[in-house]
């Protein structure tokens, strides 16, 4: 669709270079500096023009991005609705509530799209953040504090007037306040606020309203947020466009509101009694483009129904800004009118599988929907035992979505608690893979063993309860709570032996194995099945013999032993491969290609590892007890490598590999 843009400057070529790989062509520049408009047009083979109504009556463009300096936006928006133009505007829509009303009146009359920046919302480590606020992990929010710091503008701007006369509110402001209303909803009233005329007394420009501004905002859905807006804080400060969210459970820290790119670090949450942990994304993003808001108008448009939500959340956002002076000249508690406006936040995310069925209604069980990277809860590192319930509750907060459980584990009681405790995810938010232990694996063990593991995890059903190995041993007494037995009895326990010190087997096959697990199924109690540590041939036996399919299927795999028969295998048949022990196969992380990929990328050799998983379709479930190692290897999740990187790691597989 062709747009007109209405202003050439600093920002109009942000928001020119997201065009080519968009769905927008720009038909015509319109600057009031006819070199200024000349030289971007030129750059998009396009005329320039310095009157807008000449633009609008020459250019066939049905919508107008609106990027003149703050004061002229209302102005130039109503001109071109008036001209039956769809509209986005740059921030702010006007710099009076019943004019920025009006225009949205306009629009809506003449059904017309009408759309405001900020567009940041939408941005990936703001929906990320909000993402993580509607996975309910702060539980009710009560309070916040959100901070516009814009800095010096005689500093950084070749052309600061603009700034000047229209205060930080207008121009700062605006970032956290759009994005508190999508995810809020409207502000109700302003509690208090309060304007400082604070500036260097060298500066010759000085700003035409206060330079500092702070105010108590109250939102009607309850939280009650602190907002600081400043020309005189330098936007190097500590804080720059921070927020900062606390509530019943938890607490969430995005590093910046109007950010366009992501960064690893840009979003933390606190559990009520444990400390911040970065929440970084595990699967792919690309940065936020300027254009995009447009674009998303314009699709709107294009189907039919022209949106006016941006319009009615910048006319609220300017209604607020207004509220806020009116209370800092005197007026005390000052009500806000919504002006239309609703949040839209980002939905949760959700990590649950379809109910599985067997083969007569379905050919084969459809790919579980899985998180990039899962969370390996075995206690049994570098050869001995060790608690892990602080790691867990480490990966949780960082936003680990698979937790791999096992009774073998012995502490499944502590992930149960992790789990009911404040600030714990929603059930609905994590993907719960259970096993049952080789000991187990007669019909009334295997049931008694997944009763039990359902009762100190606090769950009606696994989302996937698995064989833990293909073979069976004795069953010598049941495995709760391993972790508070001494570590002798847990090995008798588990790991049997005969009167010779041989494995003592037991005489269940396989195939009556997974007969017996389909009966966990039967009853409810796991919503998907699963095998483990099998090779190809004994999982072709489950899909002979069996009448449910397994949906997942986990062992080790790792660029020394990559499983690529058996991977290939599955993915034809839709069952999700879960790569247990990615990381620990002895000298692969000294691996020089690992380093090499690593270095070209900014990884560490561990996290190509990670992503070369990932990258294939294979879940990985690292096991970290160092916060860094599990943030870090869940971020890796969210790389992709190339196909001719995946190629040179592959070259690192050794048929001789053994552990």
């Amino acid at each position: 669709m062709n747009c007109l843009f209405v202003g050439a400057g600093a920002i109009a070529p942000e928001y020119a270079a997201g065009l080519p790989e968009s769905s927008l062509s720009l038909a015509g520049v319109v600057d009031l500096d006819a070199d200024r408009a000349a030289s971007l047009a030129a750059s998009h083979d396009c005329p320039s023009f310095t009157d807008l109504e000449t633009a609008l009556e020459r250019v066939d463009a049905p919508v107008v991005v609106n990027l003149t300096s703050h004061a002229a936006h209302a102005a130039v928006t109503r001109t071109a609705l008036e001209a039956d133009r769809h509209v986005y505007s740059q921030k702010p829509l006007a710099l009076d509530a019943d004019e920025a009303r009006a225009l949205v009146a306009l629009a809506s009359d003449r059904g017309l799209g009408l759309d405001c920046a900020p567009g940041t919302p939408r941005a990936p480590s703001q929906r990320r953040a909000g993402r993580l606020l509607a996975d309910g992990r702060l539980g009710s929010v009560g309070l916040g504090y959100a901070h516009a710091h814009v800095g010096r503008v005689t500093d950084w701007h070749d052309r600061p007037d603009s700034f000047l006369e229209i205060g930080p509110l207008y121009d700062g402001a605006v970032y956290p306040l759009a994005l508190l209303v999508a995810w809020f909803g409207p502000v109700e009233r302003i509690r208090v606020a309060d304007a400082l005329d604070v500036w260097p007394a060298r500066e010759d420009r000085r700003p035409s309203t206060p330079s500092h501004v702070e105010a108590t905002l109250s939102f009607a859905s309850g939280p009650t947020v602190r907002l600081t807006a400043s020309f005189y804080a330098p936007h190097r400060s500590r804080e720059f466009y921070g927020l900062e969210l606390h509530g019943d459970d938890g607490s969430l820290y995005l590093k910046g509101t109007g950010a366009m790119d992501d960064d690893r670090d840009r979003v933390r949450f606190g559990r009520v009694g444990r400390e911040y942990v970065s929440a970084p994304s595990d699967a792919p993003g690309e940065p936020y483009e300027y254009v995009d808001a447009v674009e998303r108008l314009t699709e709107s448009v294009e189907a039919g129904s022209p949106s006016r939500a941006g319009g009615r959340r910048g006319a609220h956002v300017v209604a607020v800004c207004n509220a806020i002076e009116a209370a800092a000249e005197g007026e005390g508690s000052v009500a806000v009118d919504d002006c239309g406006a609703t949040a839209d936040p980002p939905p949760a995310p959700v990590v649950r599988p379809e109910k599985q069925t067997g083969r007569e209604t379905e050919s084969g069980q459809s790919a579980l929907r899985l998180p990039a990277v899962g969370f390996g809860c075995s206690r049994y590192r570098d050869g001995e035992y060790v608690e892990r319930a602080d790691s867990i509750a480490t990966a949780l907060d960082a936003g680990y979505r698979l937790l791999d459980s096992a009774e073998l584990y012995g502490n499944e009681h502590r992930i149960g608690e992790l789990l009911a405790a404040p600030g714990a995810p929603d059930r609905e938010r994590v993907f719960l893979l259970g096993k049952a232990w080789r000991t187990n694996h007669r019909r009334g063990h295997l049931l008694a063993a997944c009763a039990g593991s359902r009762e100190e995890l606090g769950i009606d059903a696994f989302d996937c309860y698995a064989l833990h190995w293909p073979s069976a041993l004795e069953h010598r007494g049941e495995l709760r709570r391993l972790a508070e037995k001494p570590v002798e009895r847990q090995e008798a326990l588990t790991f049997p032996e005969d009167a010779d010190g041989e494995p003592a087997t037991d005489d269940v096959s396989l195939a009556t194995a997974w007969e017996n697990l389909e009966a966990v199924h039967e009853r409810g109690w796991a919503r998907t099945l699963g095998v483990c540590n099998v090779s190809r041939s004994q999982l072709e036996t489950v899909l002979e013999t069996g009448d449910v399919d397994p949906a997942l299927v986990q062992v080790e795999r790792h660029p020394y032993r990559p499983r690529t028969d058996l991977v290939e295998f599955c993915r034809e048949r839709g069952i999700r491969v879960v790569a247990h022990s990615p990381l620990s196969a002895p000298g692969l992380l000294d691996e020089p290609v690992l380093n090499g990929i690593g270095t070209d990328r900014e990884l560490s050799p561990a996290q190509t590892v990670i992503a070369w998983n990932a990258s294939q379709g294979a879940v990985p479930i690292p096991s970290s007890t160092a916060e860094s190692h599990v943030v870090s290897n869940l971020a890796a999740g969210g790389e992709r490598l190339t196909d001719d990187e995946v190629a040179r790691i592959d070259g690192l597989r050794d048929p001789d590999f053994e552990r």
